[in-house]
């Protein structure tokens, strides 16, 4: 007969809530640990990043665009007979315009059981370093932020710390070791629409794969630029001209080269460090898209990604009611102003008038 517990619901909350932040695995029926893990997925914007999280969950859907932050799981199990692991997945849309929403996944319960999914849309290089640096910058720095809340925690509760900062993954012989800037949890980088960036110019392509090979080695990050097909496919390749797959830790700044110059003097950019060049020569190469139309999509009402006909046009009636008032109490303050302005006028003619004849005064007597 089952054991009947006698703790409130509320206890047993409590209970869940305290395994989960000291960092222990869930343990379910049978006694057998189940594996909890949260993954973030960014990058560019219509990358395809939710053709490659339903592909991972196995559904066969036709994929929408992603409005703002969007969340699903997913359960696999091991083995037959066992516990399913779970995966919290998250995934940002927008692009980099709506970066400040990565504080959502990221909190101290998970920062120890997080990765990081960087997808870059490769049909479009103009705007890949632009979207990789603004989005692991944003990353990077909350993630930080977040590792400071967990060390000056006061609950006495030992958390684990990032699983993959510098000082306790990487071995003393990982390459490039005093060169590179871990992230600080693992991150794979996935370049998209490989099938249109076959079709460019094999030296851009060449810059293209060789800086992308530098920003995993210098980051820590594993690497794949292939198609859906090829994806699952576990063949190391670090050729530029053919699609790759770099696990983190198989690269070298060595076997990576210098960066390839296409009628760039590498001379003539004085670049402060190694990621500041390989970025000058990169946007020589691609040169980067304009802020106005990144701007424009800070305000997500204005994209055409997340347009709602009857709203927008009732949104559009109550915009032009605001400007009517505005241009109202622009008249409004204009009459004023220049009323006052005609008093301000009178009070001096007023007071010099006043002056004269007070000084007339005192010359009759």
């Amino acid at each position: 007969m089952p054991k009947i517990s006698s703790d409130t619901l509320w206890e047993l909350a409590a209970a869940e809530v305290h395994s989960r932040e000291s960092g222990g695995a869930e343990e379910r029926d049978g006694g057998e640990a189940v594996n909890e893990r949260t993954v973030l997925l960014m990058g560019s914007k219509a990358g395809g990043k939710t053709s490659i999280l339903l592909r991972c969950l196995d559904r066969d859907e036709l994929s929408k665009p992603t409005l703002a932050l969007e969340y699903t799981f997913g359960r696999r199990a091991r083995g037959h007979n066992t516990p399913k692991d779970i995966a919290h997945l998250w995934e940002l849309g927008g692009g980099t315009s709506l970066s400040d929403l990565v504080q959502i996944p990221i909190t101290p319960v998970t920062i120890s059981c997080l990765s990081v999914i960087l997808v870059l849309d490769l049909s479009k290089p103009n705007a890949l370093w632009g979207t990789m640096e603004k989005l692991l910058q944003a990353a990077q720095a909350h993630l930080e932020r977040t590792s400071s809340q967990v060390q000056k925690s006061k609950s006495g509760v030992k958390r684990q710390t990032p699983s993959h900062s510098a000082a306790r993954v990487l071995p003393k012989d990982y390459p490039d070791r005093e060169l590179i800037s871990p992230f600080p949890v693992p991150l794979l980088i996935i370049g998209s629409k490989y099938d249109i960036f076959q079709e460019f110019d094999s030296d851009k392509k060449k810059v293209v794969s060789k800086t992308l090979r530098f920003i995993a080695h210098y980051y820590v990050a594993s690497l794949v630029v292939r198609t859906f097909l090829m994806l699952l496919q576990k063949t190391v390749s670090s050729d530029p001209l053919k699609p790759l797959i770099i696990p983190a830790g198989s690269d070298s700044f060595g076997q990576i080269g210098s960066p390839p110059t296409v009628d760039v003097d590498i001379t003539s950019l004085h670049a402060k460090n190694p990621k500041d060049l390989w970025k000058k020569v990169y946007e020589r190469v691609f040169p980067p898209e304009s802020t106005n139309e990144q701007r424009e999509l800070k305000d997500p009402a204005k994209d055409p990604q997340y347009s709602e006909p009857q709203i927008d046009a009732m949104r559009a009636q109550k915009d032009q009611v605001i400007l009517y008032i505005r241009v109202c109490i622009a008249f409004i303050l204009t009459d004023l102003l220049q009323s006052s302005l005609l008093t301000h006028e009178l009070a001096v003619r007023w007071l010099i008038s006043g002056n004269q004849n007070s000084h007339s005064l005192i010359s009759d007597s």
